[in-house]
């Protein structure tokens, strides 16, 4: 079966951010799949994550997938410092900080200018798509009805961010490191070193025990999959994209603009449906943090999915029962 799919560049002009720095010109690509029906009232929005581009994301759309683009019309626009929209390596003077708000700000734009949509049925996402889709219901309480917070939480956690920090510490400490996350040519010892500490995250202890990096992911040996799977998929990133995209991790917090950094006040204030659907296993976005966020909320669930893959049980591409899970739990919310 086969449906309509669009993409195109939307033009922001100037973009001030909530750091008070500018975007000059600042444009978000988007793609979108499914047809906006008379309503208007089909639109599910599907941010980016860290570090992916709109085509790393479409595996999960299909009649019989997590989102059906025969039922809703499906929007993924690119975040800022992917490489596609406005990022460092496109963008001269790229701001030091952009924010998920700024992000969902700019995506509000994008659905009102380009298809005359004000209000969502509802914002899908997973990690750092998950910090937006939960930005989207606390920044504009009244313009979506239903969210998933798929493997994300409403402020990055402590434990998270000393994670981002080792990160950004090991791309400072290359020799291609000219001052505030730019560089003079690709670090590529650094994004090496990069790569393994993001595998020893992202995947849990139990995953690694079980030997599911050479049995589900039929790498032929731990040095192999480590190349291949992390190394060779952050070098094909610009460095200074992946470093902005750490501070706006690092940055998530939905009650920073408006609440005056009251995180209940800013859970309170949302009045979407929210799915909170985090890995039983994850070691970034954590159970707990759910678990706090979950007697804030007026009309919320938590559903974890019972995984041993870490972070990476929410994009489970190759990961048939977890992809079930996710598919059966976000339809359910999407037609209620």
């Amino acid at each position: 079966m086969t449906w309509l799919m669009q993409s195109g560049r939307f033009a922001l002009g100037d973009v001030k951010t909530q750091s008070g720095e500018t975007i000059k010109e600042a444009f978000i690509t988007w793609k979108s799949h499914g047809t906006l029906n008379a309503a208007r009232d089909n639109v599910v929005l599907y941010p980016t994550s860290y570090s992916a581009q709109h085509p790393d994301l479409e595996w999960l759309i299909g009649p019989d997938g997590v989102l059906d683009p025969t039922r809703w019309f499906i929007v993924i626009p690119d975040m800022f410092g992917n490489g596609l929209s406005s990022s460092p390596s496109n963008t001269p003077d790229y701001p030091h900080l952009v924010t998920a708000h700024d992000n969902v700000a700019a995506q509000r734009r994008l659905l009102k200018e380009q298809f005359g949509v004000e209000k969502l049925h509802g914002v899908y996402g997973w990690s750092m798509g998950a910090q937006q889709a939960y930005h989207w219901a606390a920044d504009f309480p009244d313009a979506v009805s239903r969210i998933v917070v798929n493997c994300g939480s409403a402020r990055t956690a402590t434990h998270n961010r000393v994670f981002l920090k080792s990160l950004m510490a090991t791309l400072e400490a290359a020799p291609e490191h000219v001052g505030h996350g730019r560089f003079s040519a690709p670090p590529r010892a650094a994004i090496r070193a990069f790569g393994r500490i993001y595998a020893s995250w992202a995947l849990s202890q139990d995953f690694y025990r079980a030997d599911l990096h050479l049995s589900a992911l039929k790498a032929p040996d731990l040095e192999t999959f480590l190349r291949t799977d992390w190394e060779e998929r952050y070098a094909r990133r610009d460095a200074a994209d992946l470093y902005a995209q750490l501070r706006t991790w690092e940055a998530g917090d939905i009650s920073s603009l408006y609440y005056g950094g009251d995180l209940k006040a800013a859970l309170k204030a949302i009045r979407a449906k929210v799915l909170l659907m985090p890995g039983a296993t994850d070691l970034y976005f954590r159970v707990a943090d759910n678990e706090a966020e979950l007697p804030h909320l007026a009309k919320a669930e938590l559903k974890a999915i019972p995984s041993i893959w870490g972070h990476r049980a929410g994009n489970p591409v190759q990961n048939p029962p977890d992809a079930a899970f996710i598919r059966d739990n976000v339809r359910r919310l999407l037609e209620s």
